[in-house]
């Protein structure tokens, strides 16, 4: 997988001697720019899939401030929407008390859970190791997924996307490193809904056994969701601002 891009660089040096000591100068593409992950000028499906991507922060974003609203009052609307951690808690715990169903509630969460991962599958597959280490940003999770591809192959693969969810690390990463690995997409939506279902099936468990105690905790959080919303969208600037300056 290595050699041929060495190989390439090698004969382009031979057939084109320019430069101090034989070595051809490599010039590089006046719209080249890191922080995208294509090289040189973007075709079609770049641009709909960059914008797909963006879109589908953008979309996180808007749903922020709703969130807390929903998730006393309708939890399995808000897994369908966004597939969060405390909208299937929520829903669980809903479904213990007599509201709704526990098979709903599992089933609601696989939408919300999934609705993006196949664009970032895509991403890897079109831009290859380029979008990897661009989602990888200052992390060393985007080089290590790489190198263990290339030393098991599917061993490595399939089993990461299964327990994906799982891992404290952002999905992307890891579905577009089986992307770009050549995994197919029937292959990467199968083992995809696997891995929400035991995520889902984890989340619904603990909901369920806590019971109303959850159902008053999503309850009250509702009560106040105005101000638990402008609260998380407090850290997020002040979390965007942090990176910034660092970033200088």
């Amino acid at each position: 997988m290595t050699e041929e891009p060495a190989v390439a660089a090698a004969d382009a040096v031979q057939s084109d001697p320019e430069g101090p000591a034989g070595e051809k100068a490599v010039r590089a593409h006046p719209l080249d720019d890191p922080r995208l992950p294509w090289a040189g000028e973007p075709r079609r499906v770049d641009i709909l899939l960059w914008a797909g991507i963006t879109l589908s922060g953008l979309y996180y974003l808007a749903l922020l401030p709703f969130r807390a609203s929903l998730v006393g009052t309708h939890p399995v609307l808000l897994e369908v929407l966004n597939g969060s951690t405390e909208a299937i808690v929520s829903g669980a715990a809903f479904a213990r008390v007599g509201h709704g169903s526990l098979t709903v509630v599992l089933l609601a969460a696989i939408p919300g859970l999934m609705k993006f991962d196949l664009l970032y599958w895509l991403a890897g597959r079109i831009w290859g190791e380029r979008i990897i280490l661009l989602l990888s940003g200052r992390r060393k999770h985007g080089p290590r997924f790489i190198a263990r591809v290339r030393r098991w192959g599917w061993k490595f693969t399939w089993p990461a996307v299964v327990v994906t969810p799982f891992l404290p690390i952002p999905n992307a990463i890891v579905y577009a490193t089986v992307g770009w690995a050549g995994m197919s997409w029937l292959t990467f939506l199968v083992l995809d809904l696997i891995g929400s279902l035991l995520w889902a099936g984890l989340l619904a468990g603990l909901g369920y056994s806590l019971g109303q105690h959850a159902v008053t905790v999503a309850q009250t959080v509702s009560r106040y969701g105005l101000w638990v919303s402008i609260g998380i969208v407090i850290l997020i600037v002040i979390g965007q601002i942090r990176n910034s300056r660092l970033h200088r």
